[in-house]
């Protein structure tokens, strides 16, 4: 059960995109993610000051609540984001199991801005042979072993 939505986490959200573009520090986009009423962490996008294109808000603002909460996992939490998540912060938010995610800004509204995932969107329905990054298997009977050490180990912690 994902608990009531909280608007103020949401403004805090919209504070830190707009003070991180205020202050040349990255792109207009800020998370926030928050646990029982309460604020875990919280970052901006610092795509061009880390020199890191997976930085974004979403992405930085799930790797500081794991370590804060010491877990991999962020189930019973809740992402704010000053706006719907690119393709790539979606699936983080996927993978960290949040609950929920609440934004402002729609992915229409970035695409003015010239932040425009259709391409992303568009490349992910292709398959791998037809995308503008082509993407070629090698070697995967090789490959398998990392999967078979995977399945017998017996201290794997499952994810």
């Amino acid at each position: 059960m994902t608990a009531k939505p909280h608007p103020e986490f949401l403004r805090r959200a919209i504070v830190l995109a707009t003070e991180n573009v205020t202050s040349a520090r990255g792109g207009p986009f800020g998370a926030v993610i928050a646990r029982d009423g309460k604020i875990v962490a919280e970052a901006a996008n610092s795509v061009t000051s880390t020199l890191d294109p997976t930085a974004h808000a979403e992405v930085n603002a799930i790797r500081l609540a794991s370590r804060a909460l010491g877990s991999f996992s962020l189930a019973g939490c809740e992402l704010y984001t000053s706006c719907e998540p690119c393709p790539m912060c979606l699936a983080a938010a996927y993978w960290a199991r949040l609950d929920a995610i609440y934004y402002g800004a729609s992915a229409a509204d970035a695409a003015r801005a010239g932040f425009d995932d259709a391409f992303l969107y568009g490349e992910f329905k292709l398959g791998p042979d037809q995308r503008k990054l082509r993407a070629t298997q090698l070697i995967g009977d090789e490959a398998w072993a990392s999967f078979a050490a995977w399945i017998a180990s017996a201290n794997k912690i499952a994810y």
